[in-house]
């Protein structure tokens, strides 16, 4: 389904949505040598999806499609230029103070490089329980129930031993995981996981994705998973969706897109993809050629064009392409699926085969 801007809207939870993202645009103003308007990096630029208590959506793309911007809003980080956050009933734009603090406190983000979230300074014992008095726990007794909870949750034991090591004393996989330790102290309802496996070695990644699924059951948490590599996803997402320059140009459950995907964009995301389980492995196909396009001044129409193996000049470069419904609850942002488009390609192949 299309909003009024033909941007797609992703709706599946029947009005029971724990995060509601509303025609979603982060905008960045660029300046002249610090001072005259120089444009805008349109890093978010219309996405609306919506997501339920229990469930895991990923979100998928390259380097600058907007991932970040995209997660740092849903944070409380950044302001929205238009459009709004919803999350457990409280609005975004109208949170300022200390209800943003309240609002934060119930959001766990797990940061993509362990080493660098975690302060070298601290001991561990402190890095868990720091969160915990910035919202109130005043009880240490308190506090270091809960961080004993969590610490055999994530499976960091002996407890006595870890509590007093520094961060530099642990492994990678061991630093990943105080820093999920640190994003479900404070008991969240959604967990926003930013690339969690992308700085682990490949023998400890699908061990650390499989946690995050038994922590997201145990908890009935909702999950938001940031990643570039459609390989990973498989291990703990219902739902799939695929972004490109801002926009969100796929969505789908995520066997459906996995097994069969629709845009030529996610066929080039699979291709790139390395999957952490052998058994697992994908067959490579050519990736088009090119760079992301710039988010200052995209590309019009189609903004995957430029690069598009299946590029149709004077449609995919003038008119902006709606959202076909391929197959149910599996949604695309391409002209290839257009009825017509197709039914145009049916008969060119059979005059030439005729020819």
């Amino acid at each position: 389904m299309n909003n009024d801007n033909g941007h797609m809207e992703i709706s599946h939870t029947n009005g029971q949505a724990l995060l509601q993202i509303k025609d979603l645009h982060v905008w960045y103003e660029l300046k002249r040598f610090g001072f005259g308007h120089a444009g805008y990096v349109r890093a978010v630029d219309g996405i609306t999806f919506d997501l339920a208590q229990g469930e895991a959506i990923a979100c998928v793309g390259e380097s600058g499609c907007g991932k970040s911007s995209l997660m740092k809003t849903i944070l409380g980080l950044n302001i929205p230029t238009k459009g709004d956050v919803v999350f457990d009933d409280t609005s975004l734009s109208a949170t300022k103070g200390e209800e943003l603090r309240q609002y934060r406190s119930k959001i766990g983000y797990i940061q993509q490089d362990p080493f660098g979230a975690l302060p070298p300074f601290m001991t561990i014992e402190r890095i868990l329980e720091e969160p915990l008095m910035i919202n109130g726990v005043t009880d240490k007794e308190e506090r270091r129930r809960r961080i004993a909870k969590i610490l055999e949750e994530v499976k960091l034991t002996p407890i006595n031993e870890v509590l007093p090591k520094y961060p530099h004393m642990l492994s990678g996989g061991q630093q990943q995981r105080v820093v999920i330790a640190r994003a479900m102290v404070m008991n969240p309802k959604l967990l926003v996981a930013d690339e969690p496996v992308s700085m682990l070695d490949a023998s400890v990644r699908v061990e650390i994705l499989r946690l995050l699924r038994k922590l997201q059951e145990s908890h009935n948490l909702a999950v938001i998973y940031i990643t570039h590599d459609l390989s990973t996803v498989r291990y703990f997402s219902e739902f799939i969706f695929v972004m490109y320059a801002g926009e969100v140009i796929e969505f789908a459950r995520m066997e459906d897109l996995l097994d069969d995907p629709k845009h030529p964009y996610t066929h080039a995301l699979l291709d790139a993809s390395s999957d952490p389980n052998a058994d697992n492995a994908l067959v490579y196909r050519e990736i088009p050629k090119g760079e992301p396009p710039s988010l200052v001044n995209p590309p019009p129409a189609c903004r995957f064009h430029p690069r598009c193996p299946h590029f149709m000049p004077g449609l995919c470069d003038v008119k902006d392409p709606p959202n076909f419904e391929v197959s149910p609850r599996h949604l695309v942002n391409c002209w290839l699926y257009d009825p017509e488009v197709q039914a145009t390609n049916l008969e060119s192949i059979s005059v030439n085969n005729a020819v």
